[in-house]
């Protein structure tokens, strides 16, 4: 690396990690899930039909998101389609998000709040009159009985703070690229203000990739972490300089011992504004005299890696070995640098 990442800047580094490590208290808006619940609501997997617990529950109240507790639909919507999931003709205005499916083909549904998976919708089925239906997997879901929904009768809100979601837009995404994807995501996802991380695919020119594919180099893509934040907690400039922090972005289509294209280091952005940061970043580190070999390009198709690649660290209760933070940018928290 540069001469600016010295002995004496690694051994710092360490020692902050290792503290970092000790003293950093996870934050999240949202509760812990289940492997099954995240197999499904974070990584975008269907439960089994007719097996779901709502699939032929047909209480009165409100079914909720099961990850951040925001009302999704009222049991008045709810019928019987005889599909094997639990099926509702509509939603609480503006709590579902309606957005192109990466098979190409359908359209997703998730939770407006927190970006969660919930299924699909479908039109045009004329199950019911308003010809719509959404198609929910059962553990996506939560439910508050009637009786236990009290209303303000003054303003007709909901009670429940839980339940009064805030703008649909309050979540954003960002792809980043630093080598060995396990390792990115372990600082990533422990940054204030992310809501939810993913690792998988992206850059490349085929689709539905195995990790097997993209090992070969062939495939064109870079190991990636997709971060869905709250931008009033954080921002996109926070989490892209916590990247270069974490990362030796001085190399090359390698990170450590990790070689070959796939282990890039990229920064894929989704508008015009992510791009303009990136590009400043990187200048600003090149006026450091860092000799930066970091791709800024426009964000392609996010493919999500394989079930046991998510949250590795997290769920082996290991660190990485290829990444390591060490401050760069007097900005950035020290809480959010180390976790």
């Amino acid at each position: 690396m540069s001469a600016k990442w010295g002995i004496a800047a690694m051994v710092a580094a360490a020692f902050l990690v290792a503290v970092g490590a000790a003293a950093y208290r996870e934050r999240s808006m949202n509760r812990p899930l289940t492997p099954q619940e995240q197999r499904v609501i974070v990584r975008k997997g269907t439960e089994q039909p007719f097996t779901g617990k709502f699939y032929q529950h047909f209480e009165k109240g409100v079914y909720t998101c099961r990850r951040c507790g925001a009302e999704l639909f009222e049991s008045s919507s709810k019928f019987r389609s005889d599909c094997g999931w639990p099926s509702f003709d509509d939603q609480i205005p503006g709590h579902v998000k309606w957005q192109p499916d990466a098979d190409g083909m359908r359209t997703e549904i998730l939770c407006a709040n927190c970006g969660a998976h919930l299924g699909h919708i479908f039109v045009g089925e004329r199950f019911t009159e308003k010809n719509t239906r959404y198609c929910v997997n059962s553990i996506s879901m939560g439910f508050i009985p009637a009786e236990q929904r009290v209303r303000k009768t003054d303003a007709g809100t909901v009670s429940n703070p839980r339940s009064a979601i805030p703008n649909p837009q309050s979540q954003e995404r960002a792809i980043f690229a630093s080598g060995c994807f396990w390792g990115t995501e372990y600082y990533l996802q422990k940054a204030p203000g992310v809501i939810s991380t993913a690792v998988g695919f992206t850059g490349g020119h085929v689709d539905h990739p195995t990790y097997e594919q993209v090992c070969t180099g062939r495939t064109g893509h870079a190991e990636s972490v997709e971060v869905v934040y709250d931008p009033s907690k954080t921002s996109y400039e926070k989490l892209a300089k916590l990247f270069f922090e974490t990362h030796d972005f001085t190399q090359l289509n390698r990170q450590g011992p990790d070689i070959g294209t796939q282990y890039r280091s990229a920064i894929f952005y989704l508008n015009e504004e992510q791009k303009q940061t990136a590009e400043r970043l990187v200048q600003e580190l090149r006026k450091m005299g860092y000799s930066v070999k970091t791709e800024v390009a426009p964000a392609g198709q996010f493919w999500p890696a394989e079930d046991y690649h998510q949250d590795y660290y997290k769920n082996n209760g290991k660190t990485p070995y290829c990444h390591i933070y060490r401050p760069i940018f007097p900005s950035v928290p020290v809480e959010a640098a180390h976790p």
